[in-house]
């Protein structure tokens, strides 16, 4: 796992965003290509080292920020990465989404009771569902 940038005078702080940049695209390639083949078990470990490298990639940029500044070119490359976190995310809302309607057409609610208590009130309300004689 790569670590905070070294001081300015020990190396290059552009070369270092850019390893910990391509760490975070990995990752969501990787998590993209899991969620593709819908593979759970890929899925939940792609998106705990998604969660690692951009909680890496945060404390670099903020360690380079405060020691003269992140280059544009890097802001860019940041901004591309996390606009796929909010595709991939998109995507998932939607795929949940589907997969709700889905389980609701093959198990619809239990059908209403025709048959009212004296208060007015559908009487499987009060029964749990079950027909009393």
């Amino acid at each position: 796992m790569f670590k905070t940038p070294a001081r300015s005078g020990d190396a290059e702080p552009t070369i270092q965003l850019d390893a910990v940049v391509d760490e975070v695209e990995s990752r969501l390639a990787a998590l993209a290509e899991a969620l593709r083949e819908r593979d759970t078990g890929v899925i939940e470990s792609s998106a705990s080292e998604l969660h690692r490298a951009l909680a890496n990639a945060v404390q670099c940029f903020m360690h380079v920020a405060e020691h003269g500044g992140v280059p544009e070119p890097m802001r860019r490359r940041l901004a591309r990465a996390s606009a796929m976190v909010a595709t991939q995310r998109e995507n998932l809302a939607r795929a949940t989404a589907a997969l709700d309607r889905a389980i609701d057409v093959l198990m619809p609610a239990p059908p209403s009771s025709s048959f009212y208590s004296a208060k007015g009130l559908h009487d499987s309300l009060h029964r749990g569902g079950r027909l009393s004689a």
